[in-house]
């Protein structure tokens, strides 16, 4: 097979030639916000806020121009030192109005200020005079609740389960003298409830309550 035939050349020469003819592609037309950096044909995809004195305002960049404008970005720029100050005092509070605790309206005034400051408060309650709470009372010491068994003891001595243990012992001896037989004519149908009171003392003396 000769390779330099001129066959070949004319199959060669019919791509290059529909290559010159196809015409050339053309970049698709920027859809969108263009970039605002002068000379910048790009899209502008970001947002970028235009400073300190146009609140709400922001310029169009796309990705290279936005990244430059962060990096030398400054909300401060043309501020004093004591403005700056002042402006990271008050985003402590979100820029709102603040007056004295216990002051309506924002209108200062002494009425309850403590000495030597300048904090105004009121307390119609009474709740931060001199010695604490007004009127405070301690919580009463609650005893300790009782079992079923201990409960029993104390209905079968005809007492509060709140009684101490001076109490109950002295009801005891009361109990065991109204109806121990000899108190009653030698009647052995109290040894029933001789024998009941005598366990109730002897349950509530064993819990440490007799």
């Amino acid at each position: 097979m000769n390779l330099n035939s001129s066959i070949f050349d004319k199959i060669r020469s019919r791509p290059r030639r529909a290559a010159q003819a196809r015409p050339k592609a053309q970049s698709a037309p920027v859809s969108g916000p263009r970039c605002d950096h002068p000379g910048c044909e790009a899209r502008g995809e970001f947002r970028a806020p235009k400073g300190r004195t146009h609140e709400g305002q922001y310029f169009q960049f796309c990705m290279e121009h936005v990244r430059e404008y962060n990096a030398s970005y400054n909300y401060f720029a043309g501020m004093t030192d004591d403005a700056v100050q002042k402006y990271q005092k008050d985003a402590l509070v979100g820029h709102r109005p603040t007056w004295s605790m216990g002051v309506k309206g924002g209108q200062k005034s002494q009425a309850g200020a403590e000495p030597g400051t300048d904090f105004v408060f009121e307390d119609p309650l009474g709740v931060f005079k001199a010695g604490g709470f007004a009127g405070r009372h301690e919580p009463e010491q609650r005893k300790p609740g009782v079992g079923p068994v201990a409960k029993k003891a104390y209905d079968a001595l005809g007492l509060d389960e709140t009684v101490d243990a001076a109490t109950v012992k002295a009801r005891y001896k009361e109990l065991v003298k109204q109806n121990h037989p000899d108190a009653n004519g030698g009647d052995r149908s109290y040894e029933d409830r001789l024998r009941e009171i005598i366990t109730a003392y002897n349950t509530l003396k064993a819990a440490g309550r007799g």
